[in-house]
């Protein structure tokens, strides 16, 4: 194991953040077919997720599940979106907590005080940080490494109350496969599987699917 005082935070940070697969800025965003899955119903439609990436879904009339559809595509591409490491950790400094198998542990002061990341093989496999007033807690279970870069495939996520530190909502465990849909490397997400416990503590499952996909011009 390295010496404690020879592992530098900030880079191993940096280093992983930019191993994470993101699409060109000139990507116009893409279109297709979604299919959302829950209890034994199946909810067809077309969407298009334009280069502001505003999902517009059409042909489904339930308002909620237009709702679960866009926001699973939003949620989507605000992580592929390429932000450069300085512009958003230039102010944040990056201290060591513990290195161990799941990988070194660090927090973050400065301006993201109190947001904490764990890094192994240059891939950020837990991500603690506060977002809106909520904390949000993700521990990445299994990559997909697209060649440019990786994307997570198996992860859990949960809200925490950032007083009390208690669980404020289900845990969602989500399992995503992705498609590379053109020549120049644009990889989509082509399904989200997320399973939760309900009010009466019973799994459910709801799926999410994505075909016929195609980058707008």
């Amino acid at each position: 194991m390295e010496n404690l005082k020879e592992i530098n935070c900030k880079e191993i940070f940096r280093k992983a953040y930019e191993n994470r697969y993101t699409w060109k800025n000139d990507f116009n965003g893409y279109k297709g077919k979604c299919i959302f899955l829950i209890n034994n119903q199946v909810h067809t439609g077309e969407f298009l997720l334009s280069k502001d990436f505003k999902p517009k879904i059409q042909n489904i009339e339930d308002e909620k599940i237009v709702k679960s559809i866009s926001s699973q595509l939003f949620e989507v591409c605000i992580h592929r979106v390429k932000r450069e490491f300085k512009s958003i950790h230039a102010e944040n400094y990056f201290n060591l907590l513990k290195n161990s198998e799941s990988g070194i542990e660090m927090s973050v002061s400065g301006k993201n005080q109190g947001d904490k990341y764990r890094v192994k093989n240059d891939c950020i496999n837990m991500v603690y940080r506060k977002i809106h007033g909520t904390i949000i807690e993700i521990f990445v279970e299994e990559f997909f490494d697209t060649g440019i870069g990786s994307l997570s495939k198996k992860y859990s996520s949960q809200s925490i109350d950032p007083v009390s530190l208690k669980a404020k909502s289900q845990k969602l465990e989500y399992e995503d496969e992705f498609t590379n849909i053109d020549e120049e490397d644009h990889w989509i997400l082509n399904s989200r599987t997320i399973k939760y416990l309900n009010q009466n503590q019973e799994e459910e499952i709801q799926k999410f699917v994505f075909e016929d996909l195609s980058i707008l011009k």
